[in-house]
């Protein structure tokens, strides 16, 4: 059958180059693929662990990628010679006692499970729009109560400081008074005497 199918093309990829880069599982790929989105080509690079290989070389030949996207596994089975893929890169090489790491998913579970025996819930509750909108109204409101009782203060402040500059004042002010009471009296006096010597 090999013999067969050694001169048939099923693949318009370079399908002798695909077969010699060699993915085996353990290893982590970065798969170039080609995503056709309203009429344009766009090239969407997929990441993760190869968990199988299955069909060797021949030309069904498929390999299964693992990534965590968000905290969720995501896999995906890939052609070899899939010509939507356009680039196969592999990043890191691990070896593995296994054809097949299928255990990795209740691996990445149980370690997820013991994350959360450690975390500690803190809220546990979700807010629609409306009841932030509310929440932070009553916010803005506590915001300007305190701007005014802030603003009150100060004026009280600015009171007080102008009632005791006045009471200063008011108690220097007659002084003032009994000085220009004696000047005036003296005048008069002077007068007095000049109108006197004249005589």
């Amino acid at each position: 059958m090999k013999a067969a199918m050694a001169g048939v093309t099923v693949s318009p990829v370079n399908m002798g180059e695909r077969k010699d880069l060699g993915i085996r599982p353990g290893d982590t790929v970065r798969v170039h693929q080609k995503i056709q989105d309203k009429g344009k080509t766009r090239i969407q690079i997929f990441e993760g662990l190869v968990l199988a290989r299955k069909h060797g070389d021949e030309p069904g030949a498929t390999f299964t990628v693992r990534k965590v996207a968000s905290g969720v596994g995501v896999e995906k089975i890939f052609p070899l010679y899939s010509p939507l893929i356009d680039k196969l890169e592999i990043v890191k090489r691990a070896k593995v006692r296994r054809s097949k790491l299928y255990y990795i998913r209740e691996k990445v579970n149980r370690e997820i499970k013991r994350q959360m025996r450690r975390m500690s819930l803190v809220s546990m509750m979700t807010e629609s729009g409306a009841e932030a909108a509310v929440r932070e109204a009553e916010e803005a409101k506590k915001v300007a109560e305190e701007a005014t009782k802030v603003a009150e203060a100060e004026a009280l402040k600015q009171a007080e400081e102008a009632a005791k500059v006045a009471e200063a004042v008011v108690v220097e002010t007659p002084v003032v008074e009994e000085v220009s009471e004696t000047a005036s009296e003296e005048v008069p006096a002077t007068e007095e005497t000049t109108e006197e010597k004249k005589d």
